[in-house]
């Protein structure tokens, strides 16, 4: 399931997803006006992923998928994925969609989410080279927590190339190569 010690799966699974109960269950979930706790069969609410995966694990509910998921979403990401922001409508997006694969019976989430890194992944490493600081902020706030870290990564690889580049001596002599070998007697 999650990575104990890892702060993003732990945020990427409290996203909501919606799920539909399949049996009756007595159970708080959130503060209503009535007082009782008992939810009916085919009760449509949105839990955070896991503990809608724990209740599906148990046949308590099944699991939709979530509006970032929709036809709507997925025309966008068909028409010019690098530009569709994803960060409002799921800042994990790629991290939900892997873990939807087991649980949810649509076969296409995986194909979308490779087909949607790959226009993305091209136009982030291309932005992280490019892009001047003053635009960079507004390019940032389309992306999903894992397309920060990438574009991070890129620009600090593109300073430490630019470092290399402009300074010191290319290479540098090997410190066994000063040393000379004693003649055997």
């Amino acid at each position: 399931m999650s990575q104990y010690y890892n702060i993003d799966d732990i945020l990427a699974e409290e996203e909501l997803v919606p799920a539909v109960f399949q049996v009756a269950a007595n159970v708080r979930l959130f503060d209503s006006s009535d007082d009782s706790n008992k939810v009916e069969p085919g009760s449509k609410v949105e839990l955070p992923f896991w503990l809608a995966c724990e209740l599906h694990l148990r046949q308590a509910v099944s699991i939709n998928l979530p509006t970032c998921f929709n036809q709507k979403t997925r025309e966008e990401l068909a028409a010019d994925a690098a530009h569709v922001n994803l960060k409002n409508r799921c800042p994990y997006f790629y991290e939900l969609g892997q873990k939807l694969l087991s649980l949810v019976g649509d076969r296409t989430i995986g194909p979308l989410l490779l087909a949607t890194f790959q226009k993305r992944y091209k136009e982030v490493l291309i932005k992280a080279q490019t892009v001047a600081l003053a635009v960079a902020p507004k390019f940032l706030t389309l992306l999903t927590r894992e397309e920060i870290k990438l574009y991070e990564v890129a620009q600090s690889s593109m300073a430490a190339f630019k470092k290399w580049r402009v300074g010191g001596p290319r290479f540098q002599k090997a410190y066994v190569i000063g040393k000379k070998r004693k003649p055997l007697d």
